[in-house]
C-alpha cells in the first residue's frame, strides 16, 4: 500500500494553515511528520483522518482516492481521548464497534493486545485508577484491536517509563513487520531515527524538508571529523583553532575540504592513541533545530519543497543533493 498527500492546503478564516503539503508513505515503513507546535502537523494528521476536509489537494491510495469506508486508520492521539470513569473492557469494545468490528471479534482482538501490553488484570477497571503510563497503553490498544492498515501515532512515547517505552517500541516494529504504515508525529527525536526512514519537517504550514533519513545525513558536507583519544588535549593543541570539544567530550575536526578526510585520519592515527574516529554526521535533532527555527527570519527558497534560512552553515542539503521522499520499499 502507499499513501499519498499531494498539494494539501487548510485555512481557517485568513490564516492559511497548510500551504501545500506533499507526501508520501509506503506499507512496511515509518514516516516522521515532524514540526514544532503549531506548525501544522495536527491539521495534517485530522485531514488524513477526514475529520474535515481540506480546501485544497489531495490524498491517494496506491494511486486512487481515498475510500474512508475501506480505509482502516488507527490513531493515538497526544491528548488522550478516553472515559476516566468507564470500566476499561466496556470503552474499548466500544471503540472497536466504531471502527467496524463486531462484538465477538472485538473482544478477542481487545483481549490479545491488553495480554500483550501486559494490561489484562486490568480489563474490568475504571480508568481513572491506573496511572498516566498504563492509561496510555489502554489508548494504544483502541488505535490497534481493529487490525488498521495505517497507524498514526502522536507522541506515543510521552508518559511511558523505560520498560513500557521498550514494549511499545517492540509492538511499532512488529505493526511495520506487518505491512502496515505507520505515520509519528514526535518531539523525540532519538525515537524517530530508530523508527522512521523517511521524514517531513514542517514549519509554517510548508514542509521545508523531506525524504530518507540516511539520505539527508549523507548529504551534509562531510568535512568534520569526530575523534574520541586520551590524548584529547595535545589534539588540540596541535590543531588550534579547527579543533572543538562536543558536549559528549569528543573532539570536533572541521577541515578545509572534506578532501583532506583520509590524509587527516591518517596523520591523527599515526602520532597519536585514537580510540575512534569517523566522519561527523548530524543528528535528526541537529537537523530538525535547523529547518524548525522561526520561518520569519529569512528562508532562501529549494527546489521540491524544501528551503534553508539564511545565514545557515554549509553543512546543509544543497540543491543538487535534496532527497525527495518516496521510494518504494518493503522495509529497511
Amino acid at each position: 500500500m502507499e499513501l499519498e498527500l499531494r498539494n494539501i492546503q487548510k485555512s481557517f478564516g485568513e490564516k492559511e494553515v497548510l500551504k501545500g503539503i506533499s507526501f508520501t508513505a509506503s506499507s512496511g515503513k515509518a514516516f516522521g511528520l515532524l514540526g514544532r507546535n503549531g506548525a501544522g502537523k495536527t491539521t495534517t494528521i485530522r485531514i488524513l483522518m477526514d475529520v474535515f476536509n481540506a480546501d485544497a489537494g489531495e490524498i491517494l491510495v496506491d494511486g486512487k482516492p481515498v475510500d474512508y469506508k475501506q480505509l482502516r486508520l488507527g490513531y493515538l492521539p497526544e491528548e488522550r481521548g478516553l472515559y476516566p470513569r468507564k470500566k476499561i473492557i466496556d470503552q474499548l469494545i466500544y471503540f472497536a464497534r466504531l471502527n467496524g468490528m463486531k462484538r465477538q471479534d472485538a473482544v478477542k482482538s481487545i483481549d490479545y493486545w491488553l495480554e500483550r501490553l501486559g494490561m489484562a488484570e486490568h480489563r474490568n477497571k475504571k480508568l481513572d485508577t491506573l496511572s498516566k503510563g498504563n492509561q496510555q497503553k489502554i489508548q494504544l490498544v483502541t488505535a490497534l484491536a481493529h487490525e488498521p492498515q495505517i497507524i498514526i501515532l502522536d507522541e506515543p512515547f510521552s508518559g511511558l517509563d523505560p520498560v513500557n517505552a521498550m514494549l511499545l517500541k517492540d509492538v511499532v516494529k512488529e505493526e511495520i513487520a506487518k505491512g502496515k504504515i505507520v505515520l509519528f508525529s514526535s518531539h523525540q527525536m532519538n525515537y524517530i531515527e530508530e523508527f522512521c526512514d523517511g521524514i517531513a519537517i514542517l514549519n509554517g504550514g510548508s514542509i521545508v524538508l523531506k525524504g530518507d533519513i540516511y539520505d539527508i545525513k549523507h548529504n551534509y558536507v562531510r568535512d568534520k571529523l569526530l575523534v574520541c583519544s586520551e590524548q584529547a588535549e595535545e589534539i588540540r593543541t596541535r590543531l588550534g583553532d579547527c579543533c572543538s570539544v562536543t558536549e559528549t567530550g569528543e573532539l570536533l575536526v572541521q577541515m578545509k575540504d572534506p578532501a583532506e578526510k583520509q590524509e587527516m585520519m591518517k596523520m591523527l592515527t599515526g602520532a597519536y592513541d585514537i580510540d575512534e574516529i569517523k566522519v561527523f554526521e548530524p543528528s535528526l535533532n541537529d537537523i530538525f533545530v535547523e529547518f524548525a527555527q522561526d520561518e520569519t527570519s529569512g528562508d532562501t527558497m529549494l527546489p521540491s519543497g524544501a528551503h534553508v534560512p539564511s545565514g545557515r552553515n554549509k553543512d546543509i542539503p544543497s540543491r543538487d543533493t535534496f532527497i525527495p521522499f518516496g521510494k518504494k520499499g518493503n522495509g529497511r
